[in-house]
Parts: structure tokens; sequence; C-alpha cells
């Protein structure tokens, strides 16, 4: 009897040994980057609000003796990032975007404060940080805020997080915390985007109306407005249509078979405006707004059409051509 009695005590010992062992699981890592992406429109940054997202925002953690977080367990993360407050590109703008600290936008995390993903029924316990099967890294999305007017090229921020943690790490005999797990670190996210340039283009179709003889059509007077991308220099080109004149290059409407020679000119004059070399119009020489592109303002191109007086009066029809506007950057 003495002997099983003996034998019993130690195993209750091995096994109070066993189930009182804290195990500390968490530990921050390096991050994975988060991208906007690399062709983004100036025109969509000004007015869409852009996804991004991190798989690892730096705190990683392995599954511990742990069935569930408690209201008192938390992992805290704080974000603090340029002065600007936003990814900054070349010439010192900022596109300026929020943190979430889960995927919808009633999670917002403040620079400079500590967000709590932990707790009975918190995004820890959602994303299953310490408990189930393998390793765990948290995720962070984000969201740009509409309204930046930048001009293109990459755009960078470093966010610096600093994570600190308190949770029971073990539970010993009935249940009770046997070690908790309780450090800090800190991680740097890189953010980018980049922004391509881009042009909205505005143009009303030109009417000559109607005439029974050539001599008949007065000139029609008209816009092109351009509103690109802020700071990009920028030509705007007119193709020859789509039935120019194969000798002297002038531009034809056509109607069953007949043509209409005529020809779009440069502002009140008369230097045609065409799609090639000094053809073509800078920004600079845009007649209202002169320059680089203004991003969230147009620059207008004025121009004049004539149809050709040198030439017979064709059978009556309704004659059309297209023409097409491109912009060069």
């Amino acid at each position: 009897m003495r002997v099983k009695e003996w034998l019993w005590r130690g195993l209750v010992l091995a096994s109070l040994g066993v189930a009182g062992q804290a195990q500390a699981a968490c530990s921050v890592v390096s991050t994975l980057p988060a991208s906007f992406g690399t062709t983004v429109s100036s025109m969509t940054v000004r007015t869409t609000s852009l996804p991004s997202s991190t798989t690892n925002a730096g705190l990683s953690c392995a599954p511990v003796v742990l069935s569930v977080l408690a209201s008192n367990d938390h992992f805290y993360g704080t974000i603090t990032g340029s002065t600007q407050g936003g990814m900054v590109g070349p010439t010192g703008d900022v596109i300026k975007y929020t943190v979430y600290a889960n995927n919808t936008t009633s999670y917002p995390m403040t620079r400079g404060t500590a967000f709590d993903f932990g707790g009975a029924g918190g995004i820890a316990a959602t994303y299953g940080l310490v408990f189930g099967p393998g390793t765990k890294t948290l995720p962070l999305y984000l969201g740009t805020l509409t309204g930046s007017n930048v001009a293109a090229g990459v755009y960078t921020e470093t966010l610096s997080i600093f994570w600190n943690w308190n949770y029971c790490s073990g539970i010993g005999v009935g249940g009770i915390c046997a070690g908790r797990d309780i450090n800090s670190g800190t991680t740097t996210l890189t953010v980018s985007m980049t922004v391509v340039n881009d042009c909205q283009i505005t143009t009303p179709p030109i009417a000559f109306g109607s005439g029974p003889v050539i001599s008949a059509f007065s000139t029609v007077t008209g816009q092109a407005s351009v509103a690109c991308t802020k700071g990009s220099a920028y030509t705007v080109g007119l193709s020859d249509g789509q039935n120019p004149v194969s000798v002297g290059g002038r531009r034809q409407m056509v109607s069953s078979g007949n043509y209409l020679a005529y020809d779009i000119f440069v502002s009140a004059g008369t230097t045609r405006w065409g799609s090639v070399g000094a053809a073509r119009r800078a920004s600079a020489s845009a007649d209202i707004n002169p320059g680089n592109g203004l991003g969230t303002g147009s620059q207008v191109f004025n121009y004049n059409a004539k149809i050709y007086t040198d030439q017979a009066t064709p059978p009556g029809g309704t004659y059309l051509d297209n023409v097409v506007l491109d912009v060069g950057f």
C-alpha cells in the first residue's frame, strides 16, 4: 500500500508540472508591404477611395495551451508615420489614407493611439491568433482618402508599428491561468502607390450645318478641354480623320462615296492642327490656362474649322468624318 501511495503522488506532481508551464507564443516579425497599385491614374486617386492590405502586420503568434481569449487579454498596435500624414511623392504631394484593424471601415486606427486587437470576441480571437493550428499573423487594411490632387510618380510611406501584448499563455489545473505572455516590439510597414499621368478630355462635335454650295459654309469655331495630371507637360494632337487626302493631307468627310474636304486649324489662325511633330499643340500653348497640367482644372485649346472652297460642290447628302484627339506625355 505504501508503495502505491508514493507512486500516485509522484504522478500528480508530474502532471502539475506539465500543466503549469507558460508558453510564450508571440513575437514581432518583418511585415509584408502594402501596395495600392503600380499604374494608378491620378484621376482615380483624386475621385476614388482605393483599397490595400497586408496579410502580415508584424505580430506573429503560435498556438498556446489556450482555447479562447479572455476580456483581460490584450494585443495593442500603435501606428506612427511620416510628419506629412500619408504617402509622399517626388514633388512633395501627399496621398492620405486610413489604416483599419479589420476588413471594414468600422475599425479605423488613429495614428499615435494604441488599438486593442484582443479581449474576448476581439479581432485577435476572430483570426485565431493564439489558438488553433498553425502560426498566424494579423492583417491590416488600408483605404485612401479622396480629393488628393497629385503629380505622377512613386508615393511611399514607412509606418512604425509598436506591438505590445499581455495574455494568458497557458492553462493550469482547474482552468486557472498558469502564466502570461507579456512582451512588446516594433516593426515597420512600407505603404506605396505609383501614380501615372492621365487626362479627361471634352470635345464637342463640329457641325458645319447645311448649304447648297461650298461657298455657303461658314467657319466653325470650338474648344477642346483637357484636364491632365497636376504638373504634367503634354502635347495634344488631332488625327487626319478616316478619309485623308493622300497628297496634301486634307481631311475629308464622306457620304455615299462622295467627299467633302475640310480642315481644323489652331486657335483663330491658319496653322493646321495635326498629330505629328510640330503640328501638335503643347500644353504651354493652351488658349486658356497654358502651362503644365492642373489636375483639378481644364486647359482649353481653341480651334477653327473650315470647308475648303477650292473644290467642286459634291452631291447633296450628310457628310461625316471622325477625328481622334490624343494626348502625349
